[in-house]
C-alpha cells in the first residue's frame, strides 16, 4: 500500500551485503520498517565466579542479538505493471537476501578445481561483509545467523508476491573483527555514538530533577 501524500517521509531501514567485486548483489532497503525490533545484550565478562575482585570486569563489548520481522510485497508494483514484479514477483528480492548465506559460485567452482588438481589446503569461503542500516546512529556490521522466510501469495508462474521474512542478526564488534576491518571502525563509531547518547541522557535527566525541585 502506498504511504499518504501527508504522511511524514521516513528512513527506510536495509540489509548490505558490502562486496567490492560486486557492490550491488546485496542491497535489501525494507519496503516496509517493521513495528517491534528485538535486541538481546549479554555481556562479556571475565568468567572468574566467585573472584569478588573481578565481578565487574569486562572482557569487550556485550554480545548482541537482533531480531525483526520485515514484510514484502509486490501489490504496488503489479498495480503499476512493473515488469520486474510481473515477471518475477518478489523473487529478487528473497534472492538478495538469501545471498548473503550463500559463497559465490565462481569461488565454489574455483575451489572445486584447486582440489581436482590436487592442492592440499583450499580457504573456506569468505562471505561479504554484512551491515544492518537502521537510521544514522544505527550501522553495524552483522552476520546473519538466521534466516526465515514465509511466502504468502504466489503469481500464475509461482513466483511469490508477498512473503514474510524473520532475521537474526549476530552484531560484530571489534572483539570479533580484525582492526584492518572497515566493520570494526564502524562498530567503534556506533560505539563512541552510544557513550554520547548515554551522557546526554545525564544531563535530561539532572535538568528534569532541577526543574523539580524549583516546582
Amino acid at each position: 500500500m502506498s504511504p499518504s501524500p501527508i504522511s511524514p517521509r521516513v528512513l527506510k531501514g536495509a540489509i548490505v551485503g558490502v562486496d567490492p567485486l560486486n557492490p550491488l548483489a546485496s542491497i535489501v532497503v525494507f519496503q516496509y520498517n517493521p513495528d517491534t525490533m528485538t535486541r538481546r545484550l549479554e555481556p562479556r565478562a571475565v568468567s572468574g565466579e566467585g573472584d569478588r575482585g573481578e565481578a565487574f570486569r569486562l572482557t569487550g563489548p556485550p554480545k548482541e542479538t537482533i531480531t525483526l520481522g520485515i514484510e514484502i510485497d509486490a501489490a504496488d508494483q503489479l498495480e503499476q505493471a512493473n515488469p520486474l514484479a510481473t515477471t518475477m514477483g518478489i523473487y529478487p528480492t528473497l534472492a538478495a537476501l538469501e545471498m548473503l548465506l550463500y559463497p559465490k559460485s565462481a569461488t565454489v567452482i574455483a575451489n572445486a578445481v584447486l582440489s581436482l588438481i590436487g592442492t592440499i589446503e583450499v580457504i573456506p569461503v569468505e562471505a561479504p561483509m554484512t551491515l544492518f542500516v537502521w537510521g544514522p546512529q544505527r550501522v553495524l556490521p552483522v552476520r546473519l545467523t538466521s534466516l526465515s522466510i514465509t511466502e504468502e501469495a504466489h503469481d500464475p508462474l509461482l513466483n511469490p508476491i508477498r512473503a514474510k521474512v524473520d532475521l537474526s542478526l549476530a552484531v560484530l564488534s571489534y572483539y570479533d573483527l580484525p582492526v584492518t576491518s572497515p566493520g570494526e571502525a564502524l562498530f567503534l563509531v556506533h560505539h563512541i555514538a552510544k557513550e554520547i547518547m548515554a551522557a546526554t541522557n545525564f544531563f535530561t535527566n539532572v535538568q528534569n530533577i532541577a526543574t523539580g525541585l524549583k516546582l
